[in-house]
């Protein structure tokens, strides 16, 4: 197969339909001159068929995991230390490669990227063709293997009803986290690594109102954003000068400049949480997440962050600026058995008592249920404006419960 794609001059990553067509011919080949008994007989030809374009076009042994539907991350400790998480579960695979096998599936996967990794920049964050993310860190950083991330998300979940199906969210929550993206609230997402937040900022996302100009920024493209009027932005690492590099803060920014009505930031972790809290408080409605333990430590965190951007920001503007800022908290958790569900929505009131945004608790888990309190945000006027109510969502949650 090499010898004819190198001798026709074809690319058969860009054409699947080719790629298969081709194996197919070396195949049928191939089994012609075993019948004559030139060559051995192939015990199962489809599976080997697979097995070629895996090798040609993906990424050899690791693509029939990587083409499992329930496998959501592929990392890989050692050549003979390969683990996938399937449904939340992580468990070790009875695969073995060789330190030069490693090196040439991540130098293809870099191939398909765009981006590099080496001694003078031994990570790299990236985004693979078909939306997985790819982490990878080389020694002497590592002590002595080459370590690789392979994260995938899940294809369908787009929408909150789609969640709903899964069982990672009510109902009643739905309708009401959907009502308060269409009038326009401040959400945070949170929970900690592998909690399904990039998949519930996607499903929010999906509650837009129809003709809204969404702008996302990210460090790696991970959002699959629905709007027909989207611009998406992410991260560019520096070049071997050391020049060339776009920060968060940066695209946050320049988001500013592009007319959103609505801004997305996929995650904060430093000081670009400043530049978003200035955002959101010029008017514009945005969502991000934020790793956090529960809601009210994400409260607590995302009033810290921003004291990194320098030492003339303080604390006394920091947390009320978040309590105004921030509408909605919305905590996911990943479960023992490896499901993924919203376990708390907050609401700020716009307060800060003691320091400490104070905030109404909207949902809450009863038992193994997200069950609505009973209790309205303290902030009603974007829904007002809206001529919106979501009193009677969130007391049919109550009654239900």
């Amino acid at each position: 197969m090499r010898e004819r794609v190198r001798r026709e001059g074809v690319d058969l990553r860009a054409d699947a339909a080719l790629a298969d067509r081709y194996v197919r011919d070396e195949v049928q080949r191939y089994a012609e001159l075993a019948l004559g008994g030139s060559v051995p007989l192939l015990d199962d030809e489809a599976h080997v068929a697979r097995q070629v374009v895996a090798a040609l076009t993906g990424l050899g042994p690791l693509q029939p995991y990587l083409d499992d539907p329930r496998v959501e991350e592929l990392w890989i400790n050692a050549p003979d230390r390969i683990f996938v998480a399937r449904d939340g579960i992580a468990e070790r695979v009875p695969l073995a490669l060789t330190p030069g096998e490693v090196r040439e599936l991540l130098e293809r996967m870099l191939h398909q990227t765009g981006r590099r990794v080496d001694l003078a920049s031994p990570f790299v964050d990236a985004s693979l063709p078909d939306g997985s993310r790819l982490h990878a860190v080389i020694p002497d950083v590592t002590r002595a293997e080459i370590s690789v991330n392979i994260r995938r998300f899940r294809a369908g979940m787009r929408t909150l009803v789609d969640l709903v199906k899964l069982g990672s969210l009510t109902s009643q929550a739905a309708g009401f986290l959907h009502v308060a993206v269409r009038t326009g609230h401040n959400i945070l997402v949170t929970g900690a690594t592998h909690s399904g937040k990039t998949t519930l900022l996607g499903a929010l996302l999906g509650s837009c109102r129809p003709g809204e100009r969404v702008v996302t920024v990210e460090e790696t493209f991970e959002l699959s954003v629905s709007a027909v009027d989207h611009v998406a932005m992410q991260c560019r690492q520096p070049s071997l000068e050391g020049t060339g590099e776009i920060s968060l803060r940066r695209l946050i920014k320049e988001s500013l400049r592009m007319r959103p009505d609505r801004l997305i930031v996929g995650e904060v972790r430093e000081a670009e949480s400043l530049d978003l809290l200035i955002a959101l408080n010029s008017g514009i409605p945005g969502m991000c997440s934020l790793h956090a333990g529960s809601a009210r430590e994400a409260l607590v965190k995302l009033c810290t962050l921003p004291l990194l951007a320098g030492r003339n920001i303080d604390v006394g503007f920091v947390t009320p600026t978040v309590a105004s800022s921030i509408d909605l908290v919305v905590h996911a958790e990943l479960q023992r058995d490896g499901r993924r569900r919203v376990v708390e929505v907050l609401a700020p009131s716009g307060r800060v008592v003691d320091g400490v945004v104070e905030a109404t608790t909207l949902f809450a888990l009863a038992g193994d249920r997200l069950v609505a309190t009973g209790a309205l945000p303290p902030r009603m006027a974007a829904f007002e404006r809206a001529g919106v109510d979501p009193a009677p969502i969130l007391r049919e949650s109550a009654s239900a419960s």
